[in-house]
């Protein structure tokens, strides 16, 4: 019985991702316009990681489905992550403070000089094309869709099914103030925007710059892969972002591989007053590191951005890859202690969780 469940685990997303193609090879490709072959990470039919000599394959992929089957992975009802009150009228209200609150994932509020951010956001039950298969949600939203406060920008990252989740977009963009949000994407992904009518989004290329008011918006690289549909492989960018107020400087890691663009990004911008950094999604190692850092990395990629503060996320919400959910934290927490760091350096946060930033 229990191959059964699992083969049904798998297979169901699967037949809704190829339901998905059918609507997705009348679309045209939306990166033509945008590729520049000058540039080492774009390619003549999209986009590539420029430090990576070899990738894996869809037949790789099957290889990783298929022994999992025969692993006895914890289901997601076996976990129970505590949640922390939350204040959303202090949100709603709050025009001065630095705060940084988690969601869950890879979604955080962030609060800058009165201007409200959001990265990846995902606020629906499950990661996939579909609401009725795929990763199910171990723990709801730290806040709900209609208790954040207006949103002025949002960040996207990548647009697997974790990180750029339509009907949250939707969601977002249809509130009271959700005309007035802006969602910065990476190269390829405008045109995906606007078939859904939302017509605020900025597309942006490796390195390049946007100003707002006091703030000064760079996207940046980093190591991972696009995939919307089985034949859509990196026809849109993926990029981390940054933050530059008059006294802050804060970087939005995404989701990616350990590679040189941390230091490069350090370099270039650093330090940085606060990282956020992926810190689950890693296991098994031979199939998922190169484009998903383990909690050893992250500690490397806080040191290499000179960052003063980092916290976790992409951990602890859905069950996608082979790792106990809770484990993260864990092996984080001896990593830091291998480079002499305290766990003040690099913060875990409860879902919901808000903290004030100095």
């Amino acid at each position: 019985m229990q191959i059964f469940i699992k083969l049904k685990d798998i297979l169901l997303p699967f037949c809704a991702t190829f339901i998905l193609v059918i609507f997705s090879l009348t679309t045209a490709s939306c990166t033509a316009q945008s590729i520049n072959p000058d540039k080492p990470h774009h390619t003549n039919r999209g986009f590539r990681n420029p430090d990576l000599k070899d990738d894996h394959g869809f037949f790789d992929f099957l290889r990783w489905r298929w022994n999992r089957l025969w692993q006895d992975n914890p289901s997601g009802d076996s976990y129970d992550f505590p949640m922390a009150k939350n204040d959303p009228e202090f949100l709603k209200a709050n025009n001065t403070k630095k705060t940084l609150t988690w969601i869950g994932h890879a979604t955080m509020l962030f609060q800058i000089d009165g201007v409200n951010i959001l990265t990846d956001p995902h606020f629906s039950e499950r990661s996939s094309p579909v609401q009725w298969a795929g990763p199910k949600r171990v723990v709801p939203p730290g806040i709900s869709i209609e208790d954040l406060p207006p949103i002025h920008i949002v960040f996207i990252s990548h647009d697997h099914y974790d990180s750029l989740d339509k009907q949250s977009i939707l969601n977002l963009y249809h509130r009271e103030d959700g005309k007035n949000t802006r969602f910065f994407v990476p190269l390829g992904m405008k045109t995906w925007f606007e078939s859904l009518g939302v017509n605020s989004a900025i597309e942006m290329d490796w390195w390049d710059t946007y100003q707002i008011d006091s703030l000064k918006i760079i996207a940046t690289p980093m190591q991972h892969w696009g995939k919307r549909s089985p034949f859509s492989r990196n026809e849109h960018l993926w990029a981390s972002w940054i933050v530059m107020s008059r006294d802050f400087r804060f970087y939005f890691g995404g989701d990616t591989g350990y590679a040189a663009h941390f230091e490069e990004t350090g370099n270039r911008y650093g330090p940085f007053d606060l990282a956020l950094l992926p810190i689950g999604a890693y296991e098994p190692r031979w199939f998922m590191k190169n484009h998903h850092i383990n909690p050893e990395e992250a500690v490397k990629a806080h040191i290499d951005l000179r960052a003063r503060k980092s916290v976790g996320m992409h951990w602890g919400t859905f069950p996608l890859t082979d790792e106990p959910l809770d484990e993260p934290p864990r092996r984080l927490k001896a990593a830091l202690k291998n480079e002499d760091l305290s766990d003040e350096d690099f913060l875990v946060l409860q879902h919901g969780e808000t903290i004030i930033l100095d």
